[in-house]
């Protein structure tokens, strides 16, 4: 496995990557409506590219050298909140799980969180998603919880994870 630094070019295929995963990961916790409305809007061109010009906001591709394949990709941002990086989002493609791959994608995390000089990640996982128990299993805890209006009649019901490094 070998993490890719993304640019505008790979946009069309962070969406795709996107999508796969968000089908899988989401299917049983929110309505497609609400599905099709993220994704088109946390992942339209628009909002990606503004990610990519920001320079602490990075994107990376995981792909699998082996397979030589995607399968998912990390964006983060540093210095989010004071010594904190955000972790925005973690996807793999169903195919991948089980893989190693999530375990080594936040290992490189932590180790560009320390570069950064900041030395915590926090994120918000959906409080039905089983993620929560993987990033629980990578030392993370929950630090607070938030019901998040998103638009669109749409909430988003996470909890507060946070990681020091």
């Amino acid at each position: 496995m070998k993490l890719i630094k993304a640019t505008e070019d790979n946009i069309p295929l962070i969406q795709d990557l996107a999508k796969r995963s968000w089908e899988n990961a989401y299917a049983e916790i929110l309505s497609v409506d609400q599905m099709k409305y993220m994704l088109e809007n946390m992942y339209s061109e628009m909002e990606i590219s503004a990610h990519l010009k920001n320079p602490n906001y990075h994107y990376y591709l995981v792909f699998d050298e082996t397979l030589n394949e995607y399968d998912g990709f990390l964006g983060y941002e540093n210095h989010y909140e004071e010594n904190t990086t955000k972790l925005h989002r973690i996807y793999l493609v169903p195919g991948s799980k089980g893989k190693g791959l999530g375990k080594k994608t936040l290992e490189f995390l932590n180790k560009k969180v320390q570069e950064s000089g900041d030395n915590r990640i926090i994120l918000n996982v959906n409080k039905y998603n089983s993620a929560q128990k993987f990033y629980e299993s990578q030392g993370y805890k929950i630090y607070d919880e938030g019901v998040f209006d998103i638009g669109n009649g749409y909430v988003m019901d996470d909890y507060l994870m946070e990681k020091f490094v």
